[in-house]
């Protein structure tokens, strides 16, 4: 996975995340969405606007805090979840 930071704010992030598609763009969305400090997390894949970009742009506002502690927070919290389904798997089978 490669990470290109394209605009850094004191609240607000945008870093290009290569080679991801929706289904992980969702679930960090959604995962970012859980936190309280969190304004806003969007994301978009090949904006017409863009020139034709086809790595998805994430973007994160925070009302208080650094937007990259956040996205660091939200990684953490699905390598964790990540986690705690592969052991209910594995103890299901």
């Amino acid at each position: 996975m490669e990470l290109r930071v394209i605009e850094k704010a004191d609240d607000e992030l945008s870093i290009e995340i290569a080679g991801e598609d929706h289904t992980f763009m969702n679930v960090l969305k959604g995962t970012l969405l859980e936190q309280e400090n969190v304004a806003a997390a969007t994301y978009d894949v090949n904006p017409e606007q863009s020139g034709g970009q086809t790595e998805p742009i994430l973007t994160v506002k925070t009302e208080e805090g650094d937007p990259l502690d956040a996205l660091e927070t939200a990684a953490g919290e699905i390598k964790n979840k990540t986690a705690a389904f592969r052991d209910a798997y594995e103890s299901a089978a």
